[in-house]
């Protein structure tokens, strides 16, 4: 069957399926699933101080990164919030930063600020590389991943359906929504801290020296009380529509907390993200646009 597209927001004209989710998510969740990702932006860093530099401005630790490591990382600003999340990975000569679709140029503003006297060389790639989920079992980032040259990349497609199936943003989705993996832009609004939405000790790195915002993320870890927290919502099936991305989650007509991603998950039914406040007890009863919602700890 044709592919059916994404219609709006980050990922508007990606594939969202291929008229069979369901066959997609199974075929994703049994490691024989690639996607493609050509719609995100590519950062690459090159340059003798390019760990360095990138160990200092973000949450990871990257000084001794090792060749072909995947990583993610965030910048925070100086109060803690996040400002910018990518996964990363590097070559031995370059540092490639993977970005959501349409974050590649503030991000890149923000690094060519910090360059000062280092040796690095910062560059949008967008147009010379792209991004593949290649196929295998799903590891903790939502890959593996594949970096590929343009012109490289009919040929990988062309091999990666030989031996498994082409999956859309349907697929992923559900799958990153069940293991509990937020995203910027949805599971996050201006406010938001790493320590909120599950991201210490995977993003943030609790062992290394200073970066902005780092004092709120150790003090806020040291206390243990986030002013809010990531669950897994549970929706009412028996509904046919599901709410929209950023709709408010109640309690008792009281509003708690907001959705991110929503999905359609081909075992658990209809799920979603949601950043509710610490305070809300994990057995409320929910309703998300008069839909009812149970929570599940992530």
């Amino acid at each position: 069957m044709s592919a059916v597209l994404v219609e709006a927001g980050p990922d508007a004209g990606a594939v969202w399926h291929f008229g069979e989710p369901t066959k997609e998510q199974r075929a994703l969740a049994a490691g024989l699933a690639w996607a493609d990702l050509s719609h995100h932006e590519i950062i690459s860093i090159t340059g003798e101080d390019r760990l360095t530099w990138l160990h200092s401005l973000t949450t990871q630790h990257l000084e001794n990164l090792t060749p072909g490591q995947w990583q993610q990382a965030l910048i925070l600003d100086p109060q803690g919030h996040i400002e910018h999340q990518f996964n990363l990975v590097d070559d031995g000569t370059t540092t490639w930063l993977v970005l959501d679709p349409g974050r590649a140029s503030a991000l890149l503003e923000h690094l060519q600020k910090m360059k000062f006297m280092l040796r690095v060389d910062v560059r949008d790639v967008s147009g010379e590389f792209a991004i593949l989920r290649a196929p295998g079992a799903t590891d903790d980032l939502g890959g593996p991943y594949a970096l590929v040259p343009h012109a490289e990349l009919p040929a990988m497609k062309e091999t990666f359906s030989t031996i498994a199936t082409q999956v859309g943003t349907w697929a992923l989705d559900a799958e990153r929504v069940a293991a509990g993996r937020p995203r910027i832009g949805f599971e996050t609004d201006h406010k938001s801290i790493p320590n909120e939405i599950g991201l210490l000790n995977k993003a943030v790195h609790m062992n290394k020296g200073c970066y902005r915002g780092q004092e709120t993320v150790a003090k806020i870890a040291n206390l243990g009380n986030p002013p809010r927290r990531l669950v897994l919502l549970h929706l009412d099936g028996s509904v046919v529509t599901i709410p929209a991305a950023g709709a408010a989650v109640e309690k008792d007509g009281v509003k708690v907390g907001f959705i991110g991603t929503v999905a359609r998950h081909h075992e658990l039914g209809t799920i979603a993200l949601a950043v509710v406040k610490r305070s809300t007890p994990m057995d409320a009863e929910l309703t998300v646009d008069g839909i009812p919602a149970t929570q599940e700890d992530i």
